[in-house]
């Protein structure tokens, strides 16, 4: 490794690992399969239903709560710091 790519690789570790400036990188989630631990572990904020391919959230009581195989339980304001947006879909 020569000295000018040897300077390059701590910057090129913020920026794998998503520590940019501007703070665009995830916030961590906590994932749960089952509803009864995600309930246990949110205490005191909502469950929500997370779908990964939609980037939505749905809370109990939702057609979709539950349904789909890319998504899990979730904490409600870990979702909304996530960037996770609430469903359209109103309570049915």
């Amino acid at each position: 490794m020569n000295r000018r790519s040897g300077a390059l690789a701590p910057l090129l570790a913020l920026i794998l690992f998503g520590v940019g400036a501007n703070g665009a990188g995830a916030q961590p989630l906590s994932l749960y399969r089952d509803e009864a631990v995600a309930r246990l572990r949110c205490s005191g904020d909502a469950v929500v239903w997370l779908d990964f391919n939609t980037r939505r959230y749905y809370a109990a009581g939702q057609a979709r709560y539950g349904q789909g195989r890319n998504a899990v339980f979730t904490c409600r304001s870990q979702a909304r710091r996530s960037g996770y947006r609430r469903s359209i879909f109103g309570r049915r």
